[in-house]
């Protein structure tokens, strides 16, 4: 048989469960040796649960699932492990890193990267790679100048080149791309791209969850997912020939009472300026990242602050939202109030309704929708103290706006990552906070979902006097309201 005609891995009619849900009701794909497969699909359709099931993470109680390749690497190769299995020879890469602090003892937490104290019990790159960031096949990552930057000081793009760095160096018959492209620039997502075709021509294959739109040149085939079943199989000519831009599903007219509502409360606050930044300096070691910037933000205005990944800008923002200690070394004032002069960081976290996608990494309880939804009543990551019922009915009304009600009851870790972020979007809301801060709050979210947030934020600043700092790649993705516009590149203002 012609070795790119050879079966590689087949899913055979398989019903999958994950605890009491069923993800997938009776599901048959085929993946030849050879081929490179885009999934795609609408939020919450099963695409990153797929990769789960291949990686064997869910539970098969119907069908089957037959690894070609790993019994072929049997018959070629001497094994001596008697624990190894078809998972040795795959690796996967998420959106969300897994990194461990040097004693392996516990996670990193949000604060870390900004601190430079506890960042040092961060691993760097090389550590990181087990010393071998040199290593030829490593070379289309261009990760060299990273070899001593701390994991945890790594941008959006970084991390994910060092992500898949780590998985090449397992040397895998199947990568797994988990959205690759997500959080990226333009110039970046067009590097991913040849980092993927540079994989696939290495001899893995290669499957990824990715958007219509953003398909490498390498695949050769695409899956199309609907609720769990498959809507399509094509070859990549094929799905490009036929594929349409998805028309998102018509947004119900906003319920603008309940928004009323959950806004009655809010308190007016008189302000001369949201945030007052003077030649804003911020270095760590001998690395500059921030250079200079003066910014000044007056209440009700709604600004975008636009940069390409590494510029700078979540830098800035920790220093707004009370995250970073250089705060106190610089001429900052928020509220009405110099850094330093007696405030808590939770009297500032108060004022301000904060989501990001790093933010978004360090949800790692057992709470639900709800309860996470309510945390943002004390700017707690997890459920570490309880809100009364009074708050939870309110948290409840913003998750409804966002149509994500549905969900109140279930496990957080238990919901497709499009609801984890609208989840982290109502959590932003729930307090009526004076200061907004959006950074890339689409990422992750379908064309519907995108559009309806995007209504309910115009909403929101018609009938609230609330200042605004988004944060995006796509500007098409800006709010009506945004007309003030912040860009910086390598920590300067352009």
């Amino acid at each position: 048989m012609n070795s790119s005609m050879q079966p590689f891995l087949s899913l055979e009619h398989i019903t999958v469960r994950n605890q009491s849900v069923t993800l997938f009701p009776d599901l048959t794909w085929h993946i030849r040796s050879g081929e490179h497969w885009a999934i795609t699909g609408k939020s919450g359709s099963g695409k990153t649960s797929l990769l789960h099931t291949i990686l064997g993470k869910n539970n098969v109680i119907n069908g089957s699932i037959r690894h070609y390749f790993y019994d072929r690497y049997r018959e070629t190769h001497e094994i001596t492990d008697p624990y190894f299995n078809y998972r040795r020879l795959i690796a996967m890469v998420g959106h969300h890193h897994d990194f461990k602090n040097l004693s392996h003892t516990s996670d990193f937490y949000y604060q870390q990267r900004f601190n430079s104290m506890d960042s040092s019990d961060a691993p760097t790159v090389n550590e990181y790679l087990d010393g071998q960031v040199a290593d030829p096949a490593l070379e289309p990552l261009q990760i060299g100048h990273l070899r001593e930057k701390e994991l945890i000081k790594l941008s959006n793009g970084e991390t994910r080149r060092v992500m898949i760095a780590r998985a090449l160096l397992q040397k895998p018959e199947l990568l797994l791309l988990d959205n690759p492209f997500i959080g990226l620039d333009v110039q970046s997502r067009k590097a991913f791209h040849g980092i993927v075709d540079h994989v696939a021509a290495s001899g893995a294959t290669v499957v990824l969850v990715t958007s219509p739109t953003e398909i490498p040149q390498s695949i050769t085939h695409v899956l199309s997912l609907e609720d769990g079943r498959v809507a399509g199989t094509f070859t990549r000519e094929a799905f490009l020939a036929q594929y349409e831009p998805e028309t998102p599903a018509p947004v119900l007219e906003m319920d603008l009472a309940l928004l009323r509502q959950l806004t009655a409360d809010a308190q007016p606050r008189e302000y001369g300026h949201i945030v007052q930044m003077e030649d804003i300096h911020v270095k760590y070691g001998e690395n500059t990242i921030l250079d200079g910037i003066n910014w000044a933000i007056r209440p009700n205005e709604k600004w975008a602050l636009l940069g390409p990944n590494g510029s700078g800008k979540s830098t800035l923002l920790s220093l707004i939202n009370a995250d970073n200690p250089q705060s106190y070394a610089n001429r900052i004032s928020l509220f009405d109030r110099r850094r330093g002069s007696g405030e808590s960081i939770w009297d500032i976290k108060k004022k301000i309704g904060f989501v990001s996608p790093e933010l978004h990494q360090y949800f790692h309880s057992n709470a639900t929708c709800l309860q996470v939804a309510g945390s943002g009543f004390y700017d707690t990551i997890g459920y570490m103290r309880a809100c009364t019922p009074g708050q939870l009915e309110k948290a409840r009304g913003w998750m409804q706006l966002m149509e994500i009600n549905g969900h109140a009851d279930t496990q957080f870790k238990q919901v497709p990552e499009s609801v984890q972020r609208l989840v982290l979007l109502a959590r932003a809301l729930v307090k009526n906070p004076p200061l907004l801060i959006f950074d890339e709050p689409c990422q992750g979210l379908d064309a519907h979902q995108k559009l309806h947030f995007k209504q309910v934020i115009e909403s929101l600043c018609e009938y609230l006097p609330v200042t605004l700092i988004y944060v995006t790649h796509y500007e098409e993705e800006l709010p009506a309201p945004v007309n003030r516009f912040l860009r910086i590149r390598n920590g300067k203002m352009i």
